[in-house]
This record gives structure tokens, C-alpha cells and sequence, in this order.
């Protein structure tokens, strides 16, 4: 059964990014991609995936505009309000854009995934989109020892969660909750 995860690392202080989309803060941090909660056990699992704009425009800016080839090789759906014809074409990517309601974006993905599970990529409010529309099972999130005052939030809306499992990989206390209801 296809299952859609919202896999991040987040700052002590609750942030995904810096409020103008820097990373360094993250990327300066010490992990093992193998280690518990690592990249490559999770990626494995992962048929298609979704990120916002903002996410988008970061992995252009970040590795595509630099000549490294699109990382990943799965389909992805980019979620905008923007024309996407303002996006430059990415040679060998299958990138999707689409807007407004996040359930047929999901039905699509899962389509896509063809049995493995969904990642949705980045992107704090995108993610309680699909909580909020009843399609998320779980958040996995690494915090990073430090804090920014300010940025992009985890999370950007109030959800319970069910913590489910922690450990320590590198710098990083990871844990995995299920999303459980929307809060009042």
C-alpha cells in the first residue's frame, strides 16, 4: 500500500529553511545517508514525489544551473501558482506541475508511484496541504543543532502527531510521528 511521507530536517527552532531559502545551516551538518533515518534507506522506498515552487526553483538553483543532472529519477510533481512555461525544461526529468487542490495531485502520484510510497519534498505548508486533505501518514523529521530566529516553518499548520520512533544519525535527533487529526 502506497504511503506519503513528509521526510525534512528542520532547525531546534522549528524552521525548514532560513526565511530567504538558505540551507547552509543544514548542509554544514554531519550525517551518515545510511545511518537511522538515513537518505538512501528512504529514497529507496519512494515511486514519485511532490514539492512547492520554492523547492523547485532551490534544486535548479542549486544543482541543475550547475551543471549536475537532475537528482532524481522517479516522477515529480511540482505544486504552483506560476505558469510553469516560466520554469526552465530540465533534460531527462519527468517533472509535472499542477495547482490548486492537492487530492487529484495525490491520485496522480500514487498512480505514479505504482506501489511505492509518495515523498513530499520540502515545503512546511505543502505538507499540511496533504495532512489537511487526510492524505499524509507520517513526518519524519531530523533537527539539526542549531537555531535561525526565523524562515520557513516545519509545519504551518496544528496537527497531533503519534511519535512512532527516534535515534540519533550524526549531528541529527530524528523521529518519525504519524500524522493523526488537525487540531482545533
Amino acid at each position: 500500500m502506497t504511503r506519503t511521507h513528509y521526510y525534512t530536517a528542520t532547525s531546534l527552532d522549528g524552521f525548514i529553511a532560513t526565511a530567504d531559502d538558505s540551507l547552509d545551516w543544514l548542509l554544514s551538518q554531519q550525517v551518515d545517508p545510511e545511518g537511522p533515518f538515513g537518505y538512501q534507506e528512504f529514497i529507496a522506498g519512494i515511486g514519485a514525489l511532490v514539492m512547492g515552487a520554492t523547492t523547485y526553483d532551490w534544486v535548479l538553483r542549486h544543482h541543475v544551473a550547475k551543471g549536475e543532472a537532475w537528482p532524481y529519477d522517479i516522477p515529480a510533481w511540482v505544486m504552483t501558482h506560476r505558469d510553469p512555461e516560466t520554469f526552465p525544461p530540465v533534460p531527462g526529468a519527468d517533472v509535472r506541475f499542477a495547482s490548486g487542490d492537492v487530492r487529484p495531485v495525490h491520485a496522480a502520484l500514487t498512480e505514479a508511484a505504482a506501489g511505492r510510497d509518495i515523498w513530499v519534498v520540502g515545503g512546511g505548508d505543502l505538507a499540511a496541504a496533504f495532512a489537511q486533505a487526510g492524505l499524509l501518514d507520517d513526518l519524519t523529521v531530523s533537527v539539526a543543532p542549531v537555531t535561525l530566529g526565523a524562515g520557513r516553518p516545519l509545519f504551518a499548520r496544528p496537527f497531533d502527531l503519534r511519535l512512532v520512533s527516534a535515534d540519533r544519525n550524526g549531528a541529527f535527533l530524528c523521529a518519525r510521528y504519524e500524522v493523526l487529526t488537525p487540531r482545533p
